[in-house]
């Protein structure tokens, strides 16, 4: 018992260290001030002059609390754990070891989370997600295909605890999904999900097949940041050509008899967005815009990163056949992503949600820049 508590406590003395370069990572000091400064901002005879300003002040402040919240969480954990471990090794009390074990898992899982979220940097990370899936050639094979991996994404957004809703869906012809959108919406969500795009490729003994026979499928995951409306995106009413259609649906008592259904181009760069699932066509018509403007954002960074990997000579493959993950249901079961090569025996669980241990090891390999992206 001696043994086991002396070893708790020198993991805990361990995990000091990571608490404080945790603190220095989220500039908590800083955002302290921060807090301070946007306070007595708010507390000015004029603040309630610009509502639209106000509510964007409080909404930070509010942000910046929980981050601070959370962390002094996070090291009064370390502190309730420190003391009771001491308490435990005085009195030899072997009762608290259950107590103890729970205690110090939670920590270090809240503490890898929040060393994770740190690298979540980028512009638009902490933005809701827009997750666009569409089948490679193969007819109804890769509709299955992309039938199943809607479903792993919307397993994974509820279990990290995001909204998940349908832009635009347009079933197969005899099975699964010819195409479909869905958005994310939750903190980080873009941050996380951004990890997916690229081109998932399947193995496995067909269902729709009467031989029996192996294939093997691919479908493509597009990831872009909803772009809030205070980012100024540059589309001029004449670039665009809107369609209204006719929504597809099962048919019976709810079939859609107006056309409610839209579909934007976006002349210059052939971006072709449609949303039906609402039946407001004003509401379709939102939604739209909203996944246009994020496609284009993607567009304009995915080129300029182009351009500095030009310059730096190091060019990389996009081509469809360069999957970024496999998923083998046969002759055995491993799922396995190639830019990091981290790899999961238990398919099932990746296939109900199960993608944190990928999304973490790519996030920490490129912040490490050792991802293999050939």
């Amino acid at each position: 018992m001696i043994v086991e508590l002396d070893q708790y406590r020198l993991d805990l003395i361990a995990q000091e260290d990571a608490v404080k370069e945790l603190k220095e990572s989220l500039g908590i000091v800083h955002t302290e001030e921060k807090i301070k400064e946007l306070e007595e901002l708010s507390a000015s005879e004029d603040f309630w002059n610009d509502m639209e300003n106000s509510q964007k002040v409080l909404q930070e402040i509010k942000q910046l609390k929980d981050k601070v919240v959370r962390f002094n969480k996070l090291q009064g954990d370390w502190e309730d754990l420190s003391t009771l471990i001491e308490l435990a090794q005085m009195e030899e009390d072997e009762s608290l070891i259950p107590e103890i074990a729970e205690g110090y898992n939670a920590f270090v899982d809240e503490l890898e989370t929040m060393k994770l979220e740190t690298l979540l940097s980028g512009k638009y990370d902490k933005n809701n997600a827009i997750i666009a899936i569409h089948p490679g050639a193969g007819g109804t094979e890769a509709q299955d295909w992309a039938a199943m991996l809607l479903r792993m994404y919307q397993r994974w957004g509820e279990r990290r605890g995001f909204s998940v809703s349908t832009l635009d869906y347009l079933a197969g012809d005899e099975a699964g999904v010819k195409s479909v959108t869905i958005q994310l919406t939750g903190v980080n969500a873009y941050g996380y999900a951004k990890c997916e795009k690229g081109v998932h490729r399947l193995v496995r003994i067909s269902p729709f097949d009467s031989s029996g026979r192996r294939h093997t499928s691919f479908a493509s995951v597009d990831v872009m940041p909803e772009i809030d409306d205070d980012i100024e995106i540059n589309i001029r009413p004449e670039d665009l050509k809107v369609d209204t259609f006719r929504a597809s649906g099962a048919g019976g008592q709810h079939i859609n008899k107006t056309d409610s259904a839209i579909r934007m181009t976006h002349i210059p760069t052939g971006v072709v967005v449609s949303c039906q699932t609402e039946r407001s066509q004003h509401q379709n018509r939102e939604n739209a815009m909203k996944m246009l403007k994020a496609k284009l954002v993607e567009m304009a960074e995915r080129e300029q990163k182009e351009r500095i990997e030009d310059l730096k000579g190091d060019m990389k493959d996009i081509a469809w056949g360069s999957q970024i993950r496999s998923y083998v249901f046969h002759p055995y079961n491993m799922v396995k992503d190639h830019r990091t090569n981290f790899e999961v025996g238990n398919i099932g669980a990746v296939m109900d949600g199960d993608l944190d241990g990928f999304i973490n090891e790519y996030l920490k390999g490129a912040n490490a820049g050792t991802l293999n992206l050939k």
